[in-house]
């Protein structure tokens, strides 16, 4: 019964269950457990399962400490084995959600846990969505497998909705606790059970009419993200073009206090949200027949810019006598962004592939990211990220980490481009220095 449901919810006395222990899935189920609820992470990694058994932490915003003291209570563990999904109350889905090289969505980790999960449903359970995706993908995907394969009536004999993650690596102010939560389910009982679930877990809880509300209102913030990230990249570009500062400029737009919203220019767009979510809505609207205007053209200026950063490179070698080819650059940062160490759709990645086309000898130095992977080069952080600017003929920084030494940098370095403003408090005019 729905109320037995909720009031376990309530007693803690309910398990829980989080499919996919990464960026989005371990924060979650670390809230779930400190919360005072079993909760058992399910992944096929074996090797995160085996570090979380050990009391261990991969993901540099959970601490090792939190994660052994959950463990060693009981509250958390995590497990391959499907077979607990038995008894579990409620489950979340925490899985990646990509884009095929061909720019459709890859849905088979979804589609995977759905059939993985099939087997085990049973009456009185909640399942929610987390992963972003296009509007329809619960109703459409998750409910057939889920309840009219194993005879039950949603919103009576289970209740499935989707509540979309809104986490943000490596913020301290806004955590997966306190950033208020959307929840929109199949049916208004669906809304309510899932609505109960993450109320006795997390600060604000925000339900909305529809699981199609919800799984849209994910795809608005990063498309609204995205677009004016594209606007503000547009800007710099025409900035350079007319002698302007760009980053003047933002600063004193930003001092309107209404009407007006900070964005900065960068070298591109990285991590699993911003580069890849408003596609989805792109690639639904194809289908649909609609051309998502707004969408492709951020996109296709997001996705210009490591070939921008890499001309601003070989323009300020060859004003410097330099031609690109054979020149040493070192990028300074590969995560795709400041004190992470998360390289996904990282532009750092694009810019040293094409640095290296052109015939440049490239290094880098990450101290979140000890090597870098690709399919045609493997690269490992150098060390000294100092003595390397030193030696280098051109320093790109890609990723203002917090503890790089910017000064030093500036000092040591023999020629620097900045396409994150990283200098801007120790010598933004000095003429070995670029700026996006």
């Amino acid at each position: 019964m729905k109320q037995d449901l909720i009031h376990r919810f309530e007693d803690r006395t309910a398990k829980i269950a989080v499919f996919g222990l990464g960026y989005v899935g371990l924060p979650l189920a670390v809230c779930f457990a400190e919360a005072g609820f079993r909760v058992t992470g399910i992944d096929p990694d074996e090797d995160k399962v085996t570090t979380i058994c050990r009391g261990e932490s991969y993901i540099h915003d959970i601490p090792k400490e939190q994660v052994c003291r959950l463990v060693n209570s009981g509250q958390l563990s995590a497990t391959t084995v499907l077979g607990v999904l038995r008894d579990v109350d409620a489950v979340s889905i925490c899985v990646p959600t990509p884009l095929r090289k061909t720019g459709d969505p890859d849905l088979s980790y979804i589609l995977a846990v759905a059939n993985d999960l099939s087997p085990y449903m049973h009456r009185d359970m909640v399942v929610v969505l987390e992963s972003t995706t296009y509007p329809g993908t619960t109703r459409q995907l998750l409910l057939p497998k889920l309840g009219d394969e194993n005879g039950l009536t949603v919103g009576e004999h289970f209740y499935l909705a989707f509540s979309p993650e809104r986490v943000d690596p490596g913020r301290k102010d806004w955590t997966t606790f306190n950033t208020p939560k959307v929840i929109g389910g199949i049916t208004p009982a669906c809304t309510e059970v899932a609505a109960a679930l993450y109320s006795n877990a997390l600060e604000c809880v925000v339900p909305v009419s529809s699981t199609e509300v919800a799984e849209m209102s994910k795809l608005l913030e990063n498309t609204f993200r995205m677009i004016n990230i594209g606007l503000v990249n547009e800007m710099a570009v025409m900035c350079r073009r007319m002698g302007i500062d760009v980053w003047d400029v933002i600063e004193a737009a930003a001092t309107k206090p209404f009407g007006f919203m900070k964005f900065t220019p960068g070298p591109g767009l990285g991590g699993h949200c911003i580069p890849i979510d408003p596609l989805y809505l792109s690639w639904k609207m194809r289908g649909l027949q609609y051309n998502a205007r707004f969408i492709e053209l951020a996109s296709e200026i997001n996705m210009g810019m490591p070939r921008y950063v890499v001309s601003l490179v070989q323009d300020a070698l060859n004003q410097h006598g330099k031609p690109l080819k054979d020149s040493r650059v070192f990028v300074l940062g590969a995560a795709y962004k400041p004190d992470v160490d998360d390289t996904r759709e990282s532009p750092a990645i694009d810019i040293i592939g094409l640095l290296e086309q052109k015939g440049a000898l490239v290094d880098y130095n990450d101290p979140y990211i000890p090597e870098i992977r690709q399919d045609s080069w493997l690269k490992k952080s150098q060390p000294d990220y100092l003595q390397a600017a030193n030696q280098a003929d051109c320093v790109v920084i890609v990723t203002n980490h917090s503890c790089y030494k910017y000064e030093s940098i500036l000092e040591t370095a023999n020629l620097i481009v900045d396409t994150r403003n990283a200098l801007s408090k120790v010598g933004k005019d000095s003429l070995k220095v670029v700026r996006l």
